[in-house]
């Protein structure tokens, strides 16, 4: 029995012959690595200072109200120029029909809802995942949403929302919003 233990034991303390020794590669592999001072480009640069800002102007305006959507700014502008939308759009509309989430439809069906979407008769995963559906549906980037298209004015895009006919000056009143939210850039 102790013969059977000592034949590992006696293989393991044992070196390996006829192996060459495994020569040190961390200097190899640092004679090769190339370091560069930046991988993200001076337009990459530019857009995400671009971006911060827009974000941070969403969450102040959003913390001016006390609503529960500040946080979510960066969210909110990524989403817009990921569908080509303007960044206050999303903001303005949660301002407008829940007071930035403080009213967000109560509609157990209808969870993270904070956009009046659907009348609040459906809800979302997660408030990411309605900034997320919103924005491709209103850029006209979803399929199944063929009354929103490609290239809609934001005007157009709110008389889809909320046409006049159900709200008469919906459309004014969420690009108000927005010129609340930035003034310095058109709304197209």
């Amino acid at each position: 029995m102790q013969s059977i233990v000592a034949i590992p034991m006696l293989a393991v303390a044992l070196p390996l012959t006829g192996i060459q020794s495994i020569p040190d590669m961390a200097s190899v592999i640092n004679n090769k690595v190339e370091v560069s001072d930046s991988a993200i480009t001076t337009q990459e640069k530019e857009d995400l200072k671009i971006a911060t800002e827009r974000a941070k102007q969403v969450d102040a305006f959003f913390k001016k109200y006390d609503a529960p959507l500040a946080g979510y700014g960066m969210k909110f502008v990524t989403e817009a120029k990921k569908n080509d939308i303007d960044w206050r759009l999303l903001p303005a509309i949660a301002m407008r029909e829940t007071t930035g989430g403080k009213q967000a439809c109560k509609n157990p069906k209808a969870p993270n809802n904070n956009f009046g979407w659907a009348s609040c008769k459906s809800g979302f995963e997660s408030v990411d995942k309605s900034i997320e559906h919103i924005s491709k549906t209103l850029s006209g980037n979803n399929a199944n949403a063929i009354h929103y298209t490609d290239g809609m004015t934001t005007d157009k895009i709110l008389k889809k929302y909320n046409p006049d006919s159900i709200i008469p000056g919906y459309s004014k009143q969420v690009i108000k919003i927005m010129k609340m939210i930035n003034d310095n850039e058109e709304i197209v």
